[in-house]
């Protein structure tokens, strides 16, 4: 058989990208070593963003019981002083969901198998490693083995390597990673703590920025509390994951009497940015291309970006809405698209990090006054996330940025604008808008969704005002927005609208 797309890798971006795929009806083939879920958390937050994507695969109600709003992150300085505060933007939510949550990440993996499971399309299997790789003009050839020792080639027309940060594809394709200059050694400790623990315990999140030993607490969901210790030169790896040692580190916070060890791990965080995310009919996704501090909790989330780039493209070539060399040209804009973002989020990422970690002490202190003169007041962790500057997007000021997702007001209830209108290319025109609707030439080539806010026939009305604000905000009538829920771009009158549109097919189109 000749699939459509294989996959290598079947964690969370794995998971993502064939569900997608595997909605859109694709024949899709996906193989991991591991038969299981690992049982124990690695990621610990998302962003409204991913929740979104959840909402698309239509697992949303199974994963938020496993979710709980990010409590505020606490800076403290050299001697104990606040000098940041980290939290999320006001409501009303602009994407419809509480913008930065933490989660338990098994059960959370576990529901996207089961969605995946449910897609007719879409084969998995597990215990199988891939240990070879071929490529034409036409399709890419997978050479796995089995744990008994059997081998079989899996034929497809494009290949993703999901298969994490020692990727096994990337090797055979000969990508190479670029060094952003950060490499730490850390501890990270998951613990389940009882009621006397979490007495103890702060009730928000907290950045302990001491030079002599920064470290990060989160608050997890329910009891889960983690800690990210950062590791002295002299300091075994080895030796502190041994629970006495663990327990060592943790006294300032809790005992063994306070609750149980969960989980505890020593990590070199690096910042790392593959030089290239495509070759030929093969890309990288999730930890395969990329690798930053865990500062703000970004790696999942970046993981999932990927693929839902890459995913509506693929679909896009695949039913054959593109022809000739606008085939690689959409395709290499996943690279384009992605590396860019990445490195731009890494680079803040270090930044956030250099704050943290600052081991001198007079530099400490200096920072310390810097941050206190600028002001505590919360900032949002949404600011720290970029917009795509390149790419299949136009020249308006807030093309690349993410687009909201406002709640709809139906006679009898509310429902989020995805549920109403889907997950294609989408044209939302603001209320009270004299601008007509799209021409059938540019609709028909986008397979084009038009949703008119407002009051009377033909309208929808919002329940918040979430697109009416930004609507005023980016001075603008229409957007359009992109399968990704990215925008393309914006326009203020009729004529802007037409440009925006067959912009757009012609960058789809070549």
């Amino acid at each position: 058989m000749l699939y459509d797309v294989a996959i290598v890798g079947f964690g969370p971006s794995g998971a993502v990208a064939a569900a997608l795929l595997g909605q859109a009806g694709f024949k899709v083939f996906v193989a991991d070593r591991e038969h299981e879920v690992y049982d124990r958390p690695r990621a610990i937050a998302l962003d409204h963003e991913v929740l979104r994507v959840f909402q698309q695969l239509g697992v949303i109600e199974q994963i938020e019981p496993f979710t709980e709003p990010f409590t505020d992150s606490c800076y403290y300085g050299v001697d104990g002083e606040l000098i940041r505060r980290m939290t999320m933007v006001a409501p009303p939510y602009p994407q419809g969901y509480t913008p930065s949550v933490v989660f338990t990440q098994p059960p959370v993996e576990k529901a996207l198998r089961v969605a995946v499971a449910a897609l007719p399309s879409v084969i998995v299997k597990t215990g199988l490693t891939v240990f070879g790789l071929q490529q034409s003009d036409e399709q890419v050839v997978l050479h796995c083995r089995a744990e008994d020792g059997s081998e079989q080639q899996v034929r497809a027309r494009y290949a993703i390597g999901c298969d994490g940060a020692s990727s096994t594809v990337r090797e055979l394709v000969g990508i190479t990673l670029q060094d952003l200059s950060f490499d730490e050694p850390w501890l990270v400790v998951d613990v389940l703590a009882n009621e006397q623990g979490l007495a103890k315990l702060p009730n928000t999140s907290v950045q302990y920025c001491e030079p002599d030993r920064p470290c990060t607490y989160v608050i997890g969901p329910k009891n889960h509390r983690r800690w990210e210790i950062s590791l002295k030169p002299s300091e075994d790896p080895k030796a502190v994951v041994e629970d006495d040692a663990t327990w060592a580190l943790l006294s300032r916070w809790i005992t063994p009497a306070d609750g149980k060890l969960w989980r505890q791990a020593a990590y070199r965080f690096h910042a790392l940015v593959a030089e290239r995310w495509r070759a030929g009919r093969v890309f990288i996704a999730g930890d395969a291309a990329h690798q930053q501090p865990p500062f703000l909790g970004q790696g999942m989330c970046q993981g999932v970006r990927d693929v839902v780039n890459l995913a509506w493209k693929l679909a896009a070539v695949l039913h054959g809405h593109v022809q000739g060399r606008a085939v690689d040209t959409l395709l290499d804009s996943y690279s384009l698209e992605r590396k860019a973002h990445v490195t731009d989020l890494t680079t803040r990422l270090k930044g956030i990090g250099a704050v943290i970690c600052e081991r001198d002490v007079a530099a400490a202190r200096s920072r310390d006054r810097q941050m206190l003169a600028e002001g505590v007041a919360p900032k949002p962790r949404q600011d720290v996330l970029p917009r795509l500057t390149a790419g299949l997007i136009d020249g308006s000021a807030c093309a690349g940025s993410l687009a909201p997702q406002p709640w709809l007001q139906l006679p009898d209830r509310r429902v989020r604008m995805d549920h109403w209108l889907g997950c294609g290319w989408r044209l939302l025109i603001a209320a009270g808008s004299d601008l007509g609707g799209p021409a059938p030439d540019p609709a028909r080539a986008l397979k084009l969704q038009t949703l008119r806010l407002g009051d009377g026939e033909g309208c929808m009305a919002e329940a918040e005002g979430v697109m009416a604000r930004w609507f005023e905000t980016q001075g603008c009538q229409a957007v359009l927005v992109r399968p990704d829920h990215y925008v393309y771009g914006t326009a203020a009158d009729a004529q802007g609208l037409c440009a925006l549109l067959d912009g757009a097919v012609a960058a789809l189109h070549g």
